[in-house]
């Protein structure tokens, strides 16, 4: 295996390491609710403190990279995230477990924010789309089998395991990255790393994200309206801010470039319909299709299974075909997915659930790879950290987004029942959404053909 290879494997390491943290985690909240004797709501933040530490730092940490080395803070990250996995391993009190997991978070934020920047660097533009599907297959493939193995783990041996095994995954791709990962292409400029701006970014997505997360679960208050009118007065100061520098951490000289834009209007629309689906399909098919529990599980499993056989065929076909056809038409497919979901009644046979499953991860599976890259190669080269941290921080809103307006529309519906419907019918309006922002992007030139 060739030196770009194992690069390659080191930064993929990373990457399954943070995806299979955070769907393995779901799996053992129960089992840490009763050791550390508190309170299922309580235990949520052991979930909550890592996904809320990522979103601060995502934007900061890819500024980071553009100015003192993607590598070096994939290092630094890969190093936290190891030492910090051995510190939950050995918690001894809620406390020191969120603690942990903060720092978890940091060193999640680090590796999630310069990864594509790693692979865009590593890999030829030609070649790029490959690699970008085999990501897509990683992180498919880690969600759907995380669960499982979390419940093996916790079945045969102490829960400390969970975060143990990802010491063996980090320490592979702490040595790999360090002997192989390239340094950043010179700058003609040298760039200063603007502090103020990497402060107010945290504070503003913080404030966002539990915000959101406040209202959707809560309802409104006095201190949730107080929050948001101070994430409106920071977001307004943070944004004027980054007009006035050259390079922004919120890439606002990006958002000119209209591919560049329009793909992250697509992401956040797919990834905000993707979770909406997810979240509110378990309470579809049990409460609607009087499936239980375990057949749930089971037929859910059909969607990242589609995904992962079509993100490496996208991978492939980017390479002739524009990502905004090939968008449109995975969003075409995965809404035709969910409409055929949605009209399924009681004494639904397993298979004719199954297969829709598969419609709607083959759209996903279409879309996902395409879009990925065409945001990463639409940045300029030395802009790729900026261009990185902004496809994560699309993800991460867009999923939050979705999650929070199934709790909204849920709690709206009351005990009315049919929420869970509800919920689909939106998602399939922003799939039809992200397909026609798709649309629009056929006049732009696909920057891997210019590549």
């Amino acid at each position: 295996m060739s030196k770009e290879k194992f690069a390659v494997v080191a930064v993929l390491a990373a990457i399954m390491m943070g995806v299979l943290d955070g769907t393995v985690m779901n799996v053992a909240l129960p089992t840490l609710s009763k050791e550390f004797g508190v309170t299922p709501s309580d235990i949520i933040w052991v979930v909550n403190a890592y996904q809320l530490v990522v979103t601060m730092m995502l934007l900061g940490f890819a500024a980071i990279g553009d100015v003192f080395g993607y590598k070096r803070v994939f290092l630094c990250g890969v190093s936290i995230f190891v030492t910090a996995s051995a510190m939950c391993a050995m918690s001894s009190s809620f406390e020191m477990m969120v603690v942990s997991r903060v720092l978890q978070g940091i060193g999640g934020a680090c590796t999630m924010s310069i990864n594509t920047a790693l692979l865009r660097i590593i890999i030829p533009p030609n070649r790029l789309g490959r690699v970008m599907a085999a990501n897509a297959v990683i992180v498919a493939v880690t969600a759907a089998s995380g669960p499982a193995l979390g419940g093996a783990i916790l079945s045969v041996g102490h829960w400390s395991w969970i975060f143990l095994m990802n010491i063996p995954l980090g320490l592979a791709a702490l040595v790999l990255g360090w002997k192989l990962l390239p340094h950043n292409p010179p700058q003609k400029s040298k760039r200063k790393l603007d502090g103020q701006s990497v402060v107010m970014n945290a504070v503003f997505f913080g404030l966002l994200i539990y915000t959101i997360e406040g209202i959707a679960h809560d309802g409104i208050s006095t201190l949730l309206i107080l929050q948001a009118v101070i994430a409106v007065i920071v977001g307004v100061l943070y944004i004027r801010r980054q007009l006035q520098i050259p390079m922004p951490i919120l890439p606002v000289d990006l958002f000119r470039i209209p591919i560049f834009s329009l793909s992250i209007g697509c992401s956040i629309s797919c990834f905000t319909a993707q979770m909406m689906a997810l979240v509110s399909l378990p309470f579809f098919m049990q409460h609607s299709l009087g499936m239980s529990a375990a057949q749930t599980g089971l037929l859910l499993t059909p969607w990242p299974l589609a995904t992962t056989l079509t993100a490496p065929l996208a991978g492939r076909l980017i390479e002739r075909v524009h990502p905004g056809i090939l968008g449109a038409i995975g969003m075409g497919v995965f809404a035709t997915g969910l409409c055929l979901l949605i009209m399924l009644g009681g004494g639904t046979e397993p298979l004719d659930l199954a297969w829709r499953m598969a419609v709607c991860g083959v759209g996903i599976g279409l879309f996902q790879t395409p879009n990925n890259v065409t945001i990463t190669t639409s940045a300029p080269i030395q802009r790729s950290g900026g261009a990185s941290g902004m496809l994560g921080t699309a993800r991460v809103l867009g999923q939050t987004l979705g999650t929070a307006i199934v709790a909204v529309l849920f709690h709206l519906m009351g005990n009315r029942g049919g929420g869970e419907q509800v919920c689909l019918w939106v998602a399939l309006s922003l799939a039809i959404m992200a397909g026609l922002l798709s649309t629009l992007r056929i006049k732009e030139h696909s920057p891997i053909q210019r590549s």
